[in-house]
């Protein structure tokens, strides 16, 4: 892709600027344009096949999705539209909506025309792009249409007003809808109650702080971003209505103070929940909060992120030789895809280019780049309302969220664990591991299969830790009666797991796995003494993941993963084993090299539960000084028959010493986790 030169006095950090998103933006404008029908109305991209909506549908996403970024670019240029797109776009809209059709397949006969929008259809998705883009550009489109085409693409979105669309941000998709048509002077009471009827509806999942739940009681996700905050807050500033304007956008604000810590030195967003192909858009809402005034970051700073973002994607094959977004990560990755996304579904990546509103003279594109959170320091940063943990580190550049709260279960039952949400850590430069051993794990190991978390439910947060409580689930099936409390402690570039199993039959195996590290090259071996561990490596150790015992595990592995991840075709995962114990007198976890020096005594069964305890490091560079941390028990012998450190109430009272002597004192019982010296967030199970 031909780009300007950098700039490294205006960008120090990416080197990119106005000019290089513009560039972007016109690559793939262009590019979308020979997959076009005939009348312009469908782009049907290519792909290894459709949707679970039909290859119509995803015709009318190819069109959608890009004529968002399309009327970004024309209306940030003032009208301008050097390459002719909005005379391709308005031909769409009139061959398009002639004949709206149930058919979901392509036919020579009907090869144009608009599925119909019906209750939570994919079309209604499409919709609110396509009316935010007729709004952007409405008096270069909009307003030149000839009445009868007006008329008919009107009654098109309107339908979208009068469905039922799916419990969570969709209710934002009849709202988009209902703004346009009602500045268009269309079924004008019917798109106001649908503005409304949306924003009463999302206030169910907003949890405070600027987070949402998309929907189900526990989906934290980057649709926080680039749905729940994006939608309402552009509507408020299109409509110019400035009290919504400023309750949707202090919430904004809020999220974007937290936001701004989720993307590391090298531009990558968290990997981290569902849709993750649409990639960039992740930083529609920092360019919201600039175009709109609701921020907390410096225009350099936006800058920074949002650059890196982008150029972290270009840079790295997200764009394929034909100019084409890639369904995947870098390039295709299969495994990332949900049933809904069709071969245009990346293209919702075009809310990205948010920022081209923004003029050129603004402070946005004119001041120079400012670091990132992640490059000012070393940072450990408490999200309370989705009980996440995020830690991040200067040196390598690298952010790690250590998740206690996000597990997208529905409300009525629990479904297998999804990957992007079940993992007890996502990263920016790790993913999830979709075949092998899970990653970033600690499973129960029963009639040869590996439990799942199922849902996580918050224990508690403070300053540098994280708890929650899980109940381990077998093909599908509880294990009756068990659980596991399990606390994440951070420090610098380390971490501590603290996992306390209950109800386990004495021989349950238990395994915990550190992160999956992929790159041309993976591995390094375990280790067993003084305690057992394992390192991973990749890429000549460009980044390394490291797992060592602490207490109840006496084994070490190093496994590889089938497949990679979508970082990369080759990876590896440390692997830590150990079994829950029969009882205080028959075993003696204080004599296995999980605890060389026996300081936390016997463990207690049934209803003291099992001890398992580990120190895990994700790192991407080579002078940190070797992975050792210690874990003592401090609570006094109460219990009849307990080991060292058990209270009378089950509770584990140990200290935790980190290599430069700092240390932490942690309760831990069933349900309970307190952290002494540090200030608490307490949360309802």
């Amino acid at each position: 892709m031909p780009l300007p030169p950098e700039d490294r006095h205006l960008s120090p950090r990416t080197g990119w600027t106005r000019a290089h998103w513009e560039a972007v933006a016109d690559e793939l404008l262009t590019a979308v344009r020979p997959y076009a029908s005939p009348g312009q109305a469908l782009i049907d991209l290519p792909g290894t096949g459709p949707s679970w909506s039909g290859r119509r549908s995803d015709g009318l996403e190819g069109y959608a999705r890009t004529f968002l970024p399309a009327a970004l670019r024309i209306a940030g240029a003032d009208g301008d539209d050097p390459h002719g797109l909005l005379d391709a776009y308005a031909r769409g809209l009139d061959t398009g909506t002639r004949t709206p059709t149930a058919e979901r397949g392509l036919t020579d006969g009907d090869p144009e025309s608009w599925p119909l929008i019906t209750d939570r259809g994919q079309a209604m998705v499409e919709a609110a792009s396509i009316a935010f883009a007729l709004r952007l550009t409405r008096p270069w489109l909009w307003d030149r249409l000839d009445a009868p085409v007006r008329d008919r693409v009107g009654r098109w979105l309107a339908d979208a007003l009068h469905r039922t669309p799916n419990d969570n941000n969709w209710w934002l998709f009849p709202l988009s809808v209902g703004g346009f048509l009602a500045e268009a002077g269309i079924e004008e009471r019917a798109a106001g109650a649908a503005v409304q009827r949306g924003l009463e509806r999302i206030e169910r999942f907003h949890l405070g702080d600027g987070w949402y739940t998309d929907g189900r009681p526990r989906a934290f996700d980057h649709y926080n971003g680039w749905a729940l905050h994006l939608y309402p807050v552009l509507h408020a500033h299109l409509a110019a209505d400035r009290p919504l304007l400023d309750e949707y956008g202090s919430r904004l604000a809020a999220h974007l103070a937290d936001q701004a810590h989720l993307f590391g030195g090298d531009g990558a967003p968290v990997h981290q929940g569902r849709s993750l192909t649409y990639r960039f858009a992740a930083t529609a809402p920092l360019w919201a909060g600039a175009l709109t005034g609701h921020t907390p970051l410096a225009p350099g700073a936006t800058r920074r992120i949002a650059s890196g973002a982008l150029r972290h994607f270009v840079d790295r094959g997200a764009i394929d030789e034909r100019g084409l977004l890639t369904l995947g990560w870098y390039g295709p990755e299969p495994r990332l895809v949900q049933p809904y996304s069709g071969p245009a579904s990346p293209y919702w990546a075009g809310s990205g280019f948010l920022g081209l509103l923004l003029p050129p003279d603004h402070p946005v594109w004119t001041r120079p780049e400012q670091p990132a959170p992640v490059e000012e320091r070393d940072t450990v940063r408490i999200l309370a309302r989705p009980n996440w943990l995020v830690q991040s580190t200067a040196a390598d550049g690298l952010v790690r969220l250590h998740n206690h709260g996000s597990d997208d279960q529905p409300a009525d039952h629990v479904r297998p664990d999804d990957p992007h949400y079940a993992r007890l850590a996502h990263s920016t430069a790790t993913g999830p591991t979709h075949d092998g051993p899970a990653d970033n794990h600690l499973a129960l190991l029963a009639d040869g299969a590996a439990s799942e978390r199922g849902r996580i439910e918050p224990v508690g947060c403070g300053p540098d830790w994280a708890a929650s409580l899980s109940r381990p689930r077998v093909r599908g099936e509880e294990l009756a009666g068990v659980t596991v409390t399990t606390v994440t402690l951070v420090h610098g570039a380390d971490e501590a797991r603290v996992h306390l199993v209950t109800g386990a039959a004495p021989g349950t195996g238990v395994r915990q796995t550190g992160w999956a590290v992929a790159g041309r090259t993976a591995g390094a071996g375990p280790a067993t003494a003084p305690q057992p561990g394992a390192r991973a490596s990749a890429d000549g150790g460009r980044l390394v993941s490291e797992l060592t015992g602490l207490h109840g595990f006496t084994a070490a592995a190093l496994l590889t993963v089938p497949g990679g991840t979508a970082f990369g075709p080759e990876a590896a995962v440390p692997v830590l084993d150990g079994v829950v114990p029969g009882d205080a007198a028959g075993v003696v976890l204080g004599d296995t090299a999980g605890d060389a020096d026996g300081v936390l005594g016997d463990d207690v069964p049934d209803g003291g539960g099992a001890l398992f305890a580990c120190a895990a490091r994700l790192s991407g560079t080579a002078v940190l000084p070797p992975l050792q941390v210690r874990l003592e028990a401090t609570a006094p012998v109460t219990a009849t028959g307990a080991g060292g450190g058990v209270g009378a109430d089950g509770t584990r009272r140990l200290r935790l010493t980190w290599p430069d002597g700092t240390t932490h004192r942690i309760g831990i019982g069933p349900g309970t986790v307190s952290v002494a010296g540090s200030a608490s967030v307490g949360h309802s199970g």
